[in-house]
């Protein structure tokens, strides 16, 4: 991976064993006004390339601004500087996208829960590399979160809580060819000790009926994908 070439800033951020870090990805016409109250709580703000230009607009300065910068233009970049962001240029020739470098910051920088917000739509190729990208060993220690309307994406390793309100659509979709021993919790199709497939559909669109249910895999990586819908095209048609 190249290293990165920090501006004229200096980090004064430092190393939070159990810090929240939220990053903003390049999505397309991204609006993070919903999103006001997390962005300014979070303890470490991470802008993944244009995704500083989402925060500008509503006016929020990011800790970091990390990746080529190919998305912003001289002045955007000189602004966020001055308003006091650390930037990170890397060359545009690399091994890792924007979100990738953003990541691996954020891991490095010990943070235990990682949100993402702008990981998901525009181009498939990006969207699909967003989800894959969290498989990477290097976030084994971190629980990341890929956030959008009403969606909230992650991996399962080994074990996860699954959150949320009666109703909830949960999705179990495998990152590896096969994972094995799946077994879970508070759903109305449980699931003990099977074997999912990523060329089946096997575990798309069961509900969560018990919050909060819980998934755990012996071997292999799930992504978990959880729609905050209330279960509206499924579930009163099958509760009991």
């Amino acid at each position: 991976m190249v290293h990165s070439q920090p501006m004229d800033t200096v980090d004064t951020i430092g190393t939070l064993p159990d810090m929240h870090t939220l990053i903003i990805a390049n999505a397309p016409n991204i609006d993070l006004a919903p999103y006001r109250t997390v962005i300014e709580h979070t303890n470490l703000l991470i802008a993944a390339d244009g995704g500083a230009a989402a925060l500008l607009n509503i006016d929020i300065t990011p800790d970091i601004l990390i990746g080529d910068l190919d998305s912003l233009s001289d002045a955007q970049v000189a602004a966020l500087v001055e308003r006091g962001s650390e930037g990170r240029r890397f060359p545009r020739e690399q091994d890792q996208p924007d979100l990738g470098l953003a990541l691996l910051l954020a891991a490095e920088r010990g943070a235990a829960q990682i949100d993402v917000l702008g990981a998901l739509g525009g181009r498939w190729d990006h969207t699909l590399a967003n989800v894959a990208m969290l498989a990477m060993p290097e976030l084994a220690g971190s629980r990341i979160q890929l956030l959008a309307d009403r969606q909230t994406l992650f991996l399962v390793r080994d074990h996860a809580v699954l959150p949320g309100i009666r109703g909830d659509t949960i999705s179990l979709l495998p990152l590896t060819p096969t994972v094995e021993g799946v077994t879970t919790r508070g759903l109305l199709y449980p699931l003990s000790d099977a074997t999912l497939r990523a060329d089946r559909a096997r575990g798309v669109s069961n509900v969560l009926l018990e919050p909060p249910g819980s998934v755990s895999v012996r071997a292999g990586l799930l992504l978990v994908v959880q729609h905050d819908d209330g279960g509206e095209y499924q579930y009163h048609s099958k509760q009991t």
